[in-house]
């Protein structure tokens, strides 16, 4: 996937569920699902309830998204 194609957002964490996936509500108010990327788990950075989070959505999907950063 080209750079181009990829849609920057942020926002909160308000759910965790099994298997690495969360539920983040975004800032314009759309709640997705969220995984976190490969560089988070080799380095084990840990996302709990209410992190803020900079999620990738694909244009194709709207509905899931891939966590990338997790603000302090």
């Amino acid at each position: 996937m080209k750079k181009e194609d990829i849609i920057e957002a942020s926002g909160k964490v308000m759910e965790c569920y099994k298997a690495g996936k969360f539920l983040v509500k975004l800032d314009s108010g759309q709640e997705i699902t969220a995984y976190l990327s490969g560089r988070m788990k080799k380095f084990r950075i840990r996302v709990l309830l209410g992190d803020v989070v900079k999620v990738e959505l694909s244009h194709y999907d709207l509905t899931i998204g891939r966590i990338t950063f997790r603000s302090k």
